[in-house]
């Protein structure tokens, strides 16, 4: 064998589970020796065309000296990547270092049998993140002209190409910088393929109960029957080796019998049997899981989880699951049950998500209470795979979706969340409700660190993101049931109609505190003696409609009182009246009822006739945004609560309809040099250890991303103080090397505009008689900076929410009422432009009184750099600029603190992966 360099051990962290454009899953891995004979296999199946393409003549073989040529590598200079299904090599892609330059060639080749499913762009960005670590800045490629498919897969992955023709053949280079460009192309084939992998999942055209019983109350007899009597349009067969019929059809006693290919298999059989069974869909060709059987509990059932997950990805199959509670899709064209629920929901337009089974039954019970139309529903359980992000991607392309409620109980990559929520709320208002305990405990088949982010971080993140976070599950299904059946408002403007002037009277005052614009109210008539239900609906339509006619209002709340001489279903003929009055209008109208004595009537409920709109827009459509499919009016027992719901949505309409703004990007910044030496650095941490970096390496660091601090020096004489101070230049501050202290002129570890040697030796004498009660602290010189507004700048690496950045004023508007902003990067420049003003106390930096305004503008430019640090460079553990100070000509860091780790590799990176749990 020849020789071979051993610069590095095989890298594990470079294998991934990956997601191919068709949304079937595969697995990723560095070469190995022993994929020899799988890669001369597929190079025998290969065309001559596809041969030639790849090595520019045709080999019917690959010699001995080849194949150990292709599969013996550095994982330095040479690298290479394998894509699996099962045992199958799907393909291979890889790059050599052109001698000891930062260039190499790199090179693809996909079975035949697999061109088409998104391979290859895979391979480039995972081989670009391994070169990236290696040192190697641009790739190259040698393609032949008539190579099209390889061109374009250069073409598409987003880098700057250059080409040029010599010898016959096209020359490829670019440089791998994971620019905005190249990210954003990487999104969108990740979203794509996410997308489909889930609609294969809720749109099956066959499915198999395996675990099906004939015992009615057990989960197996349920999820058939659930299935059949949902109406579902495709095949079902029941799996059981026991039973001779189920559900009135022929039991099958395994995969093996069923004539013809199943798409998803829906697994209930005992917790010891999962291992068994998915491996036996794995050799049928499913494409799907939904496992319902629970009791993957404590480290040994994450482990078996993770096992399963594993197995089924390899083999090309997602999972919902385990310990899910089901999926739902009331399309007709597909009218899918496959859960532990009898009844089918309304068909409508609002998709729903849930964790945890228990979370999901509480969900679907509100839903069809209150009558709100939806459009599929999935609960995922542990989690295990399919996460909601996963659904999100889905519900974004999905014509049948409106609206998107999501009950959370932890991030699985918050980042990745972030990014897709940003996204979707642009066209879909994403209505999020949260466990309390999200990130002080961990969920159920999950091994997810605790969270370290600052109080509020999450809810913050949320509102970045244009989310509606809501306080419960109650809440969250109060906003979706007027998104159900009601446009979202286009501005605040509110219209009162009611027949109690009270009741009125409070409304009004309710909905100006909370920041809507009050343009009319009006009273209409109440139900008296001998007077029609009709009269009384009469009244109400007519002054809905001529306020929705008027122009002048974008939402009408409705304050019904039916009076003392109800009978029996008037106050249904009412709501029924008021739902007809709205139908197909632009202006949100709501209603409340009060003081109901019908036992039937509901009072929070969506009241219409049933009816469905017309099919929604395809994704494709020339709109901008999905109107809800339900037509009808939202009910509310109360009017403050409508109110609620309407503020709500009228702030999400102001974020939707703000400028999005643009990513911020530095040709100044040195990413790789950072890279590099943050992970030399990190070579002697282990496990969670944090290292604190010198002022020399702090400094190095941050001035790859074109950030300074004011030079400062600790000393231990006088004299040496004199020589700082003669570098610096005068006048110098001297401050204690004390984190409390060094902010206190009170205590005496602060003195200022030292303009003289003389009055340097004089400050130093009496501040080392002033602090030695507090142990006598080391001091510190430093140059003076202009006199500003003092700023706090904070950023961590968080397990749950990824990178937080914060910001506020010194002072007491951090240290005593929490007056932070926290937002997670990236940030464009509208983000920037809120993240200075959100503090309640950055009044101080637009200037007040006779105070002028400071450096706005130089703020923002350092912020912008620090999330681009903290995107960059999950290694930094904790940043902290300690004080930032802001004048009006300038923005000085005066201090700055820098803790890094040996992070785990980000999920997030600049490559496709799933995630496992």
């Amino acid at each position: 064998m020849a020789e071979q360099k051993t610069k590095r051990p095989y890298p594990a962290h470079w294998e991934a589970d990956v997601l191919l454009r068709d949304g079937a899953t595969a697995r990723l891995r560095p070469i190995s020796a022993d994929d020899a004979q799988a890669l001369q296999r597929m190079h025998e199946s290969q065309s001559q065309d596809s041969i030639y393409f790849r090595y520019f003549t045709y080999k019917s073989q690959l010699s001995a000296k080849e194949l150990e040529r292709f599969t013996v590598v550095d994982y330095v200079d040479r690298v290479a990547f394998v894509i699996l299904l099962g045992d199958e090599l799907m393909g291979i892609g890889r790059y050599d270092r052109l001698g000891d330059s930062t260039e190499a060639e790199v090179a693809f080749n996909i079975a035949d049998a697999h061109q088409g499913r998104g391979l290859g762009s895979i391979f480039m960005e995972h081989l670009a993140v391994a070169a990236r670590e290696n040192g190697i800045r641009t790739f190259t490629a040698e393609v032949l002209p008539e190579n099209r498919k390889m061109l374009t897969v250069f073409q598409a992955a987003g880098f700057e190409t250059s080409r040029s023709f010599e010898d016959g053949v096209i020359l490829v280079e670019f440089p791998i910088d994971p620019t905005a460009r190249v990210r954003a192309v990487m999104e969108s084939r990740e979203h794509r393929a996410e997308a489909q992998s889930v609609a294969e999942l809720l749109r099956p055209e066959s499915i198999a109960v395996i675990g099906a019983s004939r015992q009615w109350g057990s989960i197996g007899f349920a999820l058939i029957e659930n299935i059949i009597e949902g109406g579902y349009t495709g095949p079902v067969y029941g799996i059981n080796n026991d039973a001779l019929e189920i559900a009135g059809m022929i039991s099958r006693a395994s995969l093996a019998d069923v004539p013809q290919h199943v798409e998803l298999a829906v697994i209930a059989v005992p917790y010891e049997q999962i291992p068994a069974v998915v491996q036996d869909c794995a050799e049928h060709g499913v494409k799907g899981l939904l496992i319902v059987t629970d009791g993957f509990d404590g480290e040994e059932g994450l482990v078996d989880q993770r096992r399963v997950v594993q197995v089924a990805r390899r083999h090309g199959m997602r999972v919902i699951g385990p310990a899910s509670a089901g999926i739902m899709n009331t399309d007709p064209d597909i009218r899918l049950n496959a859960s532990v629920s009898p009844i089918m929901p309304y068909e409508g337009s609002i998709g729903l998500f849930s964790q945890s089974a228990p979370i999901g039954a509480m969900l679907f019970t509100a839903a069809y209470q209150r009558g709100i139309g939806v459009s599929s529903m999935i609960n995922a359980g542990n989690r295990a795979d399919v996460s909601g992000n996963d659904a999100m991607q889905y519900l974004e392309d999905d014509a049948n979706t409106s609206a998107v409620g999501v009950y959370l109980e932890s991030f699985g990559n918050p980042r990745k969340f972030s990014r897709i929520v940003r996204r979707l709320a642009r066209k879909k208002p994403v209505v999020v409700s949260r466990s309390h305990g999200m990130g002080r405990r961990i969920p159920p088949g999950h091994s997810t660190r605790t969270t370290e982010a600052p109080r509020g971080t999450v809810p913050s993140m949320l509102r970045q993101a244009g989310a509606i976070e809501t306080e419960s599950y109650t809440e969250l299904m109060d906003i979706l049931q007027v998104l159900a059946c009601q446009p979202v408002p286009v501005g605040p403007r509110l219209t009162v109609i009611g027949n109690a002037p009270a009741i009125t009277r409070l409304t009004v005052e309710n909905a100006r505190s909370a920041g809507l614009e009050v343009v009319k109210t009006q009273a209409v008539q109440t139900l008296e003696t001998n007077q029609s239900v009709e009269d009384m609906a009469a009244s109400v339509t007519e002054a809905i409609a001529a306020s929705m006619n008027s122009g002048h209002t974008d939402a009408i709340i409705v304050l019904i009182q039916p009076g003392m001489y109800q009978s029996e279903g008037d106050a249904t003929v009412l709501a029924r009246a008021i739902s007809d009055v709205t139908r197909d209008s632009g202006v949100t109208v709501m209603a409340s009822f009060t003081a109901v004595l019908e036992q039937e009537f509901k009072p929070t409920a969506i009241i219409g006739d049933g009816q469905l709109r017309a099919p929604l827009p395809d994704e494709n459509a020339d709109t901008e945004h999905v109107a809800p499919k339900q037509y009808g009016v939202p009910i509310f027992s109360s009017a403050e609560r409508a109110v609620g719901v309407l503020s709500e949505l009228v702030q999400y309409r102001a974020w939707r309809d703000a400028e999005q703004g643009i990513a911020i990007e530095y040709d100044d910044i040195d990413r790789y040099k950072a890279e590099e030496l943050v992970t030399e650095w990190t070579e002697d941490a282990s496990g969670t250890e944090l290292v604190k970096l010198t002022r020399a390496q702090t400094d190095e660091l941050l001035e790859c991303y074109g950030i300074g601090v004011l030079p400062s020096r600790r000393f231990q004489s006088t004299e040496q103080a004199l020589d700082y101070a003669h570098e610096f230049g005068y006048p110098v501050a001297l401050k204690a090397d004390n984190s409390i202290l060094r902010h206190r002129l009170d205590l005496g570890g602060v003195r200022l505009n030292i303009e003289t040697p003389e009055a340097l030796r004089a400050n130093i004498e009496s501040m080392r008689e002033v602090l030695a009660p507090y142990g006598s602290p080391s001091i510190e010189i430093q140059a003076m900076a202009p006199a500003g507004q003092g700023c706090i700048v904070a950023a961590v690496e968080d397990p749950l929410v990824g990178p937080v950045l914060s910001f506020g004023i010194s002072g007491d508007a951090v240290e005593l009422l929490d007056d932070w902003v926290h937002v997670v990067p990236p940030l464009s420049d509208q983000d920037l432009e809120r993240l200075i003003r959100t503090p309640q106390a950055s009044a101080k930096l637009f200037g007040y009184g006779d105070i002028p305004a400071v450096d706005t503008e130089g703020i923002k430019d350092l912020l912008a750099r620090v999330s681009q640090l903290k995107d960059d460079l999950p290694q930094v553990a904790r940043l902290r600029f300690n004080p930032l100070l802001a004048a009006s000509s300038a923005t000085t860091v005066l201090k700055a603190e820098i803790y890094i780790a040996n992070a785990a590799v980000r999920t997030d990176s600049a490559r496709r992966a799933l995630l496992t749990h």
